[in-house]
């Protein structure tokens, strides 16, 4: 059957007819002589049919019959033979059907073979084959016949795809396709077939590349020292078996890198490693069997010793079928190989055929369809060609017509790929060229073959119609013209763009940036560049910051590119578009946008329009990331704006952003707004004028405002404020001075001390970045120390406006904030701290103390002991010696501290007078471990001094600094200094500590130091002189419940806990009323902590039920009130004893964790409310719980 007049989709044969072609195929195969089958007629290297499976195993990812399917054919062939009632083999049915052209019937089998797990290598070949359905316009050649195939070649369409793959809509009676769209499916074709043939040649490259010499082969088995170099195939078939052994040894992690370095090769399909390579084994396999295969039956002998001869010739007999056998296995091995190579042979002759007609049809539509209308003919002269060669100058030329799209365009219509028509070319190129797009406008006009015919024109137009094109439709008319200028390319892609973007996946946009850009840089039409920067910033939906970074960094790179003008016109409006985008990320984009453009903006937007929609934002953006770019792209702002009278809007932006409930946007204004801010009143001149006054008389009208309760956050806004401008000042002070003008970079610059300053915030607070350089402030810091040790400050304005007017207002200032707001002291602290470190030594030592000391005078003059209000009791005497003298840690610095805290504690206790300054110098030294060996200095003095007054502050300042102190300091220092103290004859000292025991049993873990204490405090309670020292009672039983809890258990157990006990029990003989009242209160605090902790069973028994009944038994008669209360926590007790009883033990016994029983709740609840103590009392209850 002729394989041009086949056709594969005809399901008209009957069975009966496949029966007989089947009988006949099988008549034919069977040999005259000895009835064994032959090998096929259309295929010359098929193996013999009764061959054995040869002993070499091939791999069924090869593209010819297998060795099974031949020896199953075989078998069946020579069984048939032999007896009329065996069964066909599946292979001999397949390559009849494959002979006879029965296409679909063979897909079917080939698709129920494979359903049932029986692969034949045939079928699987000849479907896999694109060679084979080909549709050929005429009958192919007689020598193709045999390489595409048993069947020959498939008529088909244009498509190189296998028959699975074919698009059958393509083929159906709706009839006329847009001929665009069959071009677009011969160059998509053409592409796949010539990767196909280079894959092929690339592999059979490989295969002739990779054989090593004879001679080398030699040396290498000579010499098996030498390793043979591996083989790129070999290289990929080990890397293949790797990533398998590493997969199925579930090594992910090793697998995932392994395939990155190795990403030119696919570990998802063996094909991948080569074409026809049969795969081995695994690895696995491949180690247990030493890499070895089945010896050869040339290199073993089977020889008998000693036995009959008949036997001997019987096995000789043998040997010889066996080797016979075997070598008809490797010729059969051979032949199947060569059959291999002559499909890979036919496979590559028919790609390369297709490929030809491909280029061939493609060239014919071309020329045919989009043809310009050929010249008039003169039907009343000869004919003539209708255009002269370019040869001949003596004819004349018509002049060219203009084009339709005015020379924008080169168009394809009736020429080649490198064919430029004569209507678009110029007739005097240029005499230089600079640019390949040049070089494309300069070609020669390429003349064409015009036939010798009589045709009419509108003949010849008529005939050219019928060769369709899509040239009416958008994308036909973009393709059917070829730009020749760079204008014409970005009018093009102004066009193609808004229809490409939305079909590139969302994260691979940004690929399209630049392309975007430049194309609405160069665009002369304003809509659509106004398009294309709607497409910029809508391009991707939620975009991440690399990103908007992009996207940004493309901004900037446009405004450079076109001015401030074009900026204005046609980016900003799209920023004011998104400012109100449901999108954090777009709003994001907005704000960052407004910043990075503002360079770039004319003066008067930048002030206006886009200061107004940055201010917008900050007050309406709920997003914490979004109002802090805000507050960024405002400080850039202020880098470039030049226009006074927006100073007031500044401020307002500065006070409202500080005042901003994240701590994002108050770090941004600190680090980038405010030094932005103050460069420019710097330039204004308002920085010591305005701006730093107006901060600090907000700070005293929030002082007057909060005498009854001090906005603490406000002031803290107010002041880092002030602290943040600390750096702005001292480069104002600096470039001011008086030797400004004597300031050279010349010779040896003297180096800046690394702790000269304070770490900056940000590099916008250095004042090396301010200045201009590090070489610069260097050269006027050594100007400054001079200008200061030895010439004074006359004539140096901004200098002495810090000295007259800043210091003083500050210092009074700290006199009136609350000495026992610890935040307030902490925050000046740190001002002040700052302002002397930026300042220099020489400043604080000559202009900074003098004026604290000047106010604080030691004496008792300045300390009125019956209103407590005098200098020394305000905040002035912490902050004056946490942030003045703690700046420079030099040994002269160190004293003065020590000693300026031993005068104020001297002159506090002979005072009287309240030691909340005193108090807060100690907690907020204490704070940093430095200064612990200072602190235990000055207290040591207090110790040591002969005021029983002094001694009882001393005692009390111990408990302030304990916190945190290491326990080698405490054993060393502390504790010794302490039992100093309670070995003198006064009462009242004793007291004093007792709290400091306390917190020594609470912080410290060391048994010899809490042994000591404990003995301490032992002798407090069972010597019989505290008996009836009543303030020694009730400071031991308020420091018991306030260390209690956090008290080392043993300690709480044997000491805490039995003596509460006995003060309880003695406490109800107590007589004095008054007495006897304090000390229930105090032991009803201790009992509320403590019922929040374990307690054993055994002590619940014998001590704290029976302090609880006690302290009940005082309650009833002297405050009713926390008798109901007491009653509850006593019955709960009993409870829970009971519980324990009868076996329902617990844990641990928590008062308050019984307590949370609603009846229990309510009673507790409803007798709390009514107590009448103190709230600090109240709230021991609930905050001591550990």
């Amino acid at each position: 059957m002729a394989a041009g007049n086949v056709n594969p989709f005809n399901l008209s044969d009957s069975d009966e007819e496949a029966e007989q072609r089947l009988d006949e195929a099988i008549d034919t195969k069977r040999s005259p002589s000895d009835g064994t089958p032959g090998p096929p007629p259309g295929n010359p290297f098929s193996p013999p049919a009764d061959a054995e499976p040869p002993a070499l195993l091939l791999s069924s990812n090869r593209t010819s019959p297998s060795v099974e399917g031949i020896s199953v054919s075989a078998t069946a062939a020579t069984a048939m033979a032999g007896s009329t009632d065996t069964r066909l083999s599946v292979d001999l049915i397949a390559s009849q059907l494959l002979r006879d052209q029965y296409i679909l019937t063979a897909l079917e089998f080939h698709t129920e073979l494979l359903e049932a797990g029986r692969e034949l290598p045939r079928l699987r070949d000849y479907f896999s084959n694109p060679g084979n359905f080909e549709r050929q316009s005429g009958t192919p050649p007689a020598s193709k016949d045999q390489v595409l195939g048993p069947g020959g070649p498939l008529n088909r369409a244009g498509s190189i795809s296998t028959l699975d793959s074919l698009d059958f809509a393509r083929y159906s009676d709706d009839g006329n396709r847009e001929s665009d769209e069959r071009v677009a499916v011969l160059e998509f074709e053409l592409r796949k077939a010539k990767d196909t043939i280079q894959a092929l040649r690339a592999n059979l490259t490989q295969a002739a590349e990779s054989e090593v010499s004879s001679q080398e082969r030699k040396n290498f088995k000579s010499s098996p020292e030498i390793q043979e170099p591996i083989r790129s195939l070999e290289k990929r078939a080990l890397n293949f078996l790797v990533n398998e052994y590493l997969l199925k040894s579930d090594y992910k992690l090793s697998a995932i890198t392994f395939s990155d370095e190795n990403d030119d090769q696919d570990f998802e399909l063996w094909d991948d490693v080569g074409l026809n390579i049969p795969k081995p084994p695994d690895l696995l396999h491949l180690y247990r069997n030493g890499g070895c295969g089945p010896p050869s039956p040339r290199d073993t002998v089977d020889v008998a010793v000693g036995g009959d001869s008949a036997e001997t010739n019987l096995n000789s007999q043998e040997q010889q079928r066996k080797f016979d056998l075997q070598q008809q296995q490797q010729t059969e091995v051979v032949q199947e190989l060569e059959y291999q190579i002559s499909l890979l042979s036919s496979e590559k002759d028919s790609l390369a055929e297709q490929i030809r007609k491909l280029q061939s049809e493609i060239q014919t539509l071309r020329k045919s369809v989009s043809s310009p209308p050929p010249a008039p003919l003169d039907l009343g002269s000869q004919p003539r060609p209708d255009a002269p060669s370019s040869s001949d100058p003596s004819q004349p030329q018509a002049p060219p017509q203009p084009p339709l799209d005015n020379g924008q365009y080169l168009d394809i219509r009736g020429s080649s790929d490198a064919d430029v028509p004569p209507a678009v070319v110029p007739s005097e190129p240029p005499t230089q060229i600079t640019t390949h797009h040049a070089k494309l406008k300069t070609r020669v006009p390429i003349q064409f073959d015009q036939p010798n015919r009589k045709l009419s024109p509108a003949f010849q137009q008529a005939l050219l119609s019928f060769c369709k094109m899509s040239s009416d439709s958008r994308l036909g008319a973009e393709v059917s013209r070829i730009a020749d200028s760079e204008e014409s390319v970005t009018l093009m892609l102004g066009r193609c763009l808004p229809h490409i973007v939305p079909n590139v996946l969302l994260a691979k946009r940004e690929e399209l940036i630049p392309l975007i850009l430049c194309t609405a840089c160069l665009h002369p039409e304003p809509k659509e560049r106004d398009q294309l920067l709607h497409i910029l910033f809508n391009l991707i939906k939620r975009p991440d910051d690399e990103q908007r970074q992009m996207i940004l960094t493309g901004c900037v790179a446009f405004a450079r590119h076109v001015g401030p003008t074009r900026v204005e016109a046609e980016l900003l409006p799209q920023c004011w578009e998104q400012i109100n985008h449901k999108y954090p990320e777009r709003r994001l984009l907005v704000a960052e946008s407004c910043g990075a453009l503002a360079p770039y903006l004319p003066k008067e937007i930048r002030s206006s329009l886009v200061l107004s929609m940055l201010q917008q934002m900050l007050t309406e953006d709920k997003a914490d990331m979004v109002r802090e770019a805000v507050v960024k792209s405002l400080a850039i702002i202020m880098g470039y704006i030049d226009d006074p009278d927006k100073y007031p809007q500044g401020f307002e932006l500065m006070l409202l952003s500080l005042g901003d409930p994240s701590e994002r946007v108050v770090s941004a204004i600190h680090q980038v707004f405010i030094p932005a801010f103050a460069a420019w009143t710097t330039e204004l001149g308002f920085l010591q004028s305005t701006l730093m006054p107006a901060l600090l008389s907000r700070i005293e009208k929030l002082l007057k405002q909060g005498e009854h309760g001090l906005d603490e956050h406000k002031l803290h806004m107010f002041l880092s404020a002030l602290q943040s401008l600390i750096p702005p000042l001292f480069s104002v002070v600096l470039q001011n001075a008086p030797f400004t003008s004597r300031a050279r970079l010349q010779g040896d610059i003297p180096a800046i001390e690394v702790t000269r300053f304070p770490r900056p915030a940000s590099p916008l607070q250095d004042v090396a970045t301010i200045i201009g350089s590090r070489e610069t402030l260097g050269v006027l810091l050594a100007l400054y120390d001079h200008q200061l040790e030895h010439e004074g400050t006359t004539g140096w304005g901004s200098m002495l406006w810090v000295v007259n007017q800043l210091l003083p207002q500050l210092i009074d200032i700290v006199g009136r904030i609350n000495v026992t707001s610890s935040t307030c002291v902490h925050e000046f602290s740190r001002f002040f701290w700052r302002l002397c470190r930026t300042f220099g030594k020489i400043f604080t030592n000559t202009k900074v103390k003098p004026q604290f000391q000047e106010i604080l005078r030691l004496s008792e003059e300045n300390v009125d002991a019956l209103t407590g209000d005098g200098i020394l009791t305000k905040a002035t005497v912490p902050i004056y010696a946490t942030g003045v003298l703690t700046c420079y840690n030099q040994e002269d610095d160190r004293k003065l501290l020590v000693g300026f805290l031993e005068d104020v504690m001297t002159t506090l206790s002979l005072s009287h007078a309240p030691l909340d300054s005193l108090k807060a110098s100690f907690i907020e030294l204490g704070a940093n471990p430095v200064y612990h060996e200072l602190l235990l200095t000055v207290l040591w003095y207090g110790v040591v001094h002969t005021s029983a007054l002094v001694r009882c502050t001393a005692a009390r300042m111990f408990e302030l600094i304990l916190r945190g102190m290491s326990e080698a300091l405490v054993d060393r220092r502390a504790v010794p200094a302490l039992i100093t103290l309670c070995s003198g004859p006064e009462y009242s000292v004793r007291i004093s500590t007792i709290p400091a025991f306390g917190t020594i049993m609470e912080t410290v873990t060391q048994k010899e130091l809490l042994e000591r204490v404990k003995m301490q405090l032992a002798s407090f309670l069972e010597d019989p002189q505290y008996q009836d020292q009543h303030s020694l009672h009730m400071e031991i039983i308020r420091t018991f419940g306030r260390v209690g809890p956090n008290a080392e258990p043993r300690f709480r157990d044997e000491f805490v806990l039995p003596h509460l006990h006995k003060l309880a029990l003695v406490n109800n003989s107590q007589t004095a009323e008054s007495k006897r009242i304090d000390i229930a209160t105090q032991l009803f605090e201790a009992y509320s902590a403590l019922s929040c902790c374990f307690i054993s069973e055994e002590l619940m028994v014998n001590h704290f039920l029976p302090g609880l009944r006690c302290l009940r038994a005082d309650m009833e008669q002297l405050s009713p009130e926390h008798e109901g209360i007491l009653s509850s926590m006593v019955r709960e007790c009993e409870i829970k004893l009971e519980n324990r009883g009868l076996g329902d033990a617990q844990g641990s016994v928590s008062i308050a964790a019984s307590l949370v029983g609603e009846d229990a709740k309510t009673k507790f609840l409803s007798k709390m409310g009514q107590l009448t103590t103190s709230g600090a009392m109240l709230a021991n209850v609930f905050q001591r719980k550990k």
